[in-house]
């Protein structure tokens, strides 16, 4: 990593589209910083730019190219996540809540038992960087609710009208589903015409997310950075879900 740009404290970033992949021998990894700066991440996002690391590792600062985006109309509700969502709607024991404990959506992400993963790339100071985006209004949370207990949900970034997804978790079947019909039924709304998913998954395909060129993402990012329709807080609950049926 060489080539690779460290980072101090008030350090700005690479252009991702100048110098896109300054050690081919890593693709997307544009930066590294020793830590998360105050103020570091948001550049970063709004750069089009997100971090992915481990314990025991630097902060490595990323920019794939292709990039993973699922545009919220393309959102693909299978049949058998319908009827997951009519029977939620129709019991009053299931609720969503958005934004309402922030920290223990995030832990929960951390804590998900994954398929092929070991480990979890939401550290201690991963949650905290995204706890202070939370109270500055640009991270939010979508819990799924049964019987008061949180079974699923996902938290996300969003500056102007650009959302990217950041994790998953779910402990029933399709709960963190219903969490992604949510939060693309919400976009939909607002005009939104994309969220970052980051990597290329197999599950993420299935869901009707493709991969652009990162001079495209970054297109599209730089025009809805000016998007000024969406409104603080989020506000919606299960209802939302509705777009879907």
């Amino acid at each position: 990593m060489s080539n690779i740009a460290w980072l101090g404290a008030h350090d700005p970033f690479p252009n991702p589209l100048i110098s896109p992949d300054p050690d081919p021998s890593v693709p997307g990894l544009i930066a590294v910083s020793e830590r998360i700066y105050p103020g570091q991440l948001s550049r970063a996002y709004q750069l089009g730019i997100f971090p992915w690391y481990s314990d025991n590792q630097p902060v490595l600062w990323w920019s794939p190219n292709p990039r993973m985006v699922l545009r919220p109309t393309h959102f693909k509700c299978h049949d058998s996540l319908k009827k997951t969502i009519r029977h939620f709607l129709s019991d009053p024991s299931k609720s969503l809540q958005v934004d309402h404990d922030f920290p223990s959506v995030v832990r929960s992400c951390a804590t998900a038992k994954r398929k092929d993963q070991d480990g979890t790339w939401i550290t201690h100071e991963i949650m905290d960087a995204y706890a202070k985006l939370h109270e500055e209004g640009h991270a939010h949370s979508i819990a799924i609710i049964d019987h008061k207990q949180v079974i699923g949900g996902l938290y996300c970034v969003s500056f102007g009208g650009m959302v990217f997804g950041e994790s998953m978790f779910s402990d029933q079947t399709n709960s963190s589903k219903l969490a992604l019909a949510a939060l693309c039924a919400w976009c939909a709304r607002h005009a939104v015409e994309m969220i970052d998913c980051q990597q290329e998954t197999a599950h993420l395909y299935s869901l009707g997310a493709a991969p652009i060129s990162r001079e495209l993402f970054l297109d599209g990012l730089h025009k809805a950075l000016k998007q000024t329709n969406i409104e603080l807080p989020w506000i919606f609950n299960k209802e939302i879900l509705g777009h879907w049926l």
